[in-house]
C-alpha cells in the first residue's frame, strides 16, 4: 500500500513537472526579402518609382538640350561667329547651372520619399499584424529577425519569412 501511494505521489509530482514545463518556439523572419517581394510592389512604391522615372526623364531632357547647344555653340566657334558663340556659351553655362541645382534638389526629394516609405508605420504595423497571427496560430512563443547579428544559427524549418509573404499578399488580394 505504501508503495502503491509513493509511486501514486511520484506519477502526479512527475505530471505537475509536465506541466509547468513549457515548450519554447522560436521563428525568424527575413525583413529584407518580405520588403522586396511585397512592400515593393505596393502602390506608395510604385509612386515613387514613377517620381523618380520622371525625374530622371527630366534630367536626360535637360542634358540632351544642353548637349545640342554645346554643338551649336562648336560650329558657332568654327565659324568665326563670336557673338553667337558668346551667347551660346552663357546659355550652356545657365542651363547646366540650373541642372545641377535640379538635380540635387530632386535627389534630396527622392531620398526623403525613400526614407519615409523605409519607416512606413502602415507598412510595419502590417508586418507585425501578421506575424503576431502566423505566430499564435502555429505556437511560435518568439520572432527573431533573421539578420539580426545576435542569431548564431537557426533551422530552415522555423524560417516563416514566405508564410509572411503569402500572407500579406492574401490580405493585399493578390
Amino acid at each position: 500500500m505504501i508503495k502503491r501511494a509513493a509511486a501514486f505521489v511520484i506519477f502526479l509530482v512527475g505530471l505537475g513537472t509536465l506541466g509547468a514545463q513549457q515548450l519554447t518556439r522560436f521563428a525568424v523572419v527575413d525583413m529584407t526579402k518580405v520588403y522586396t517581394a511585397f512592400f515593393r510592389e505596393s502602390r506608395a512604391v510604385r509612386e515613387f518609382e514613377e517620381r523618380s522615372r520622371q525625374v530622371q526623364v527630366e534630367i536626360d531632357r535637360m542634358t540632351a538640350e544642353i548637349q545640342d547647344l554645346r554643338l551649336s555653340y562648336a560650329g558657332a566657334e568654327a565659324r568665326g561667329d563670336r557673338e553667337q558663340a558668346l551667347r551660346l556659351e552663357n546659355e550652356v553655362n545657365r542651363r547646366s547651372e540650373y541642372l545641377r541645382e535640379y538635380y540635387q534638389l530632386k535627389t534630396a526629394e527622392l531620398e526623403k520619399q525613400r526614407e519615409r516609405l523605409a519607416q512606413s508605420s502602415v507598412f510595419l504595423d502590417q508586418i507585425l499584424t501578421e506575424i503576431r497571427y502566423i505566430a499564435e496560430s502555429e505556437g511560435y512563443t518568439m520572432v527573431l529577425r533573421k539578420d539580426d547579428t545576435g542569431i548564431i544559427w537557426y533551422s530552415p524549418t522555423v524560417d516563416i519569412t514566405d508564410k509572411l509573404i503569402q500572407s500579406l499578399s492574401a490580405r493585399a488580394g493578390r
